[in-house]
């Protein structure tokens, strides 16, 4: 028998290097970032064509690729813009245009709102009625008095004066009537009597009053007293101011004790006054 053999040794270990990247080829102009991006934008379909020749990883060019689509389709799923300028304007204008149909209708006029009266009371014209009449008017809108008094200054108001017509109102007629505020006041005649000028007036005109009688003036100065303490000689009541009155009465020379003589018309004192 052959004996065992043993195993050859194993050949010496030999250092392989690895291989080194190949290179990557030269970029294209075509191939620059900044204009396949601005394809990307203005032109999607051409930008994502320029994104796929381009250097860039493959998850970048499917991430472009479906931004630029997006952006694309954008506009076309919106809704188309309204028409606008002279062709907008020619349809409105062509549907105006078109005659109605005869078969529609004629529009049913529309009601004439009925006028409310007005929540707030107004004064009526009185003037003419009888105060009984007025007075159940006035009590009907505020539920408040009617004050009455007489036209005539001199005429007294009897206490029955329901048949007396109305002449003056103190609140204008169409004025507004408030139930708190002082009653309306009325201005009344008797049947038969004409209304007055202005309320206040005398009916029957008071006579005028007698003209005074003229009277004689005293004279201003009083006669000077005669020696004896008296006004004048002889007990008459005649006087004269002055010389000048008595030329004019006709009595000069005047002596003294004659009606007239006063110290003041003589003046030597002898006794005799205006003696010249």
């Amino acid at each position: 028998m052959y004996p065992p053999q043993s195993p050859p040794p194993p050949p010496p270990y030999t250092y392989v290097p690895a291989p080194l990247p190949l290179p990557r080829p030269p970029r294209r102009w075509w191939q620059h970032p900044a204009l396949i991006i601005t394809a990307l934008v203005v032109l999607p379909p051409a930008g994502i064509a320029l994104a796929w020749t381009s250097q860039w990883e493959r998850t970048q060019k499917i991430l472009a690729t479906v931004l630029s689509g997006v952006w694309f389709l954008i506009p076309l799923l919106s809704d188309p813009p309204k028409e606008t300028g002279a062709e907008g304007k020619a349809q409105p204008a062509a549907a105006s245009a078109a005659p109605a149909p005869s078969s529609s209708p004629p529009p049913s006029p529309t009601p004439t709102p009925t006028p409310t009266p007005s929540a707030e009371p107004q004064m009526p014209s009185a003037v003419g009625w009888p105060y009984a009449q007025a007075e159940k008017t006035v009590e009907e809108l505020i539920d408040g008095e009617l004050k009455a008094l007489s036209a005539y200054a001199d005429v007294s108001l009897p206490a029955d004066h329901g048949t007396w017509l109305v002449c003056f109102q103190d609140v204008t007629a169409g004025s507004r009537l408030v139930a708190q505020s002082a009653a309306p006041v009325v201005h009344l005649v008797g049947p038969g009597t004409a209304c007055p000028a202005t309320p206040g007036t005398d009916l029957r005109p008071k006579p005028a009053a007698p003209a005074p009688a003229p009277t004689t003036a005293a004279p201003t100065t009083a006669p000077e007293p005669d020696d004896d303490g008296t006004g004048g000689s002889g007990g008459g009541n005649v006087s004269y101011k002055n010389c000048t009155a008595v030329k004019a009465a006709g009595a000069a020379p005047i002596h003294r004790g004659d009606p007239g003589y006063g110290r003041h018309l003589d003046r030597d004192g002898d006794g005799v006054a205006c003696e010249s």
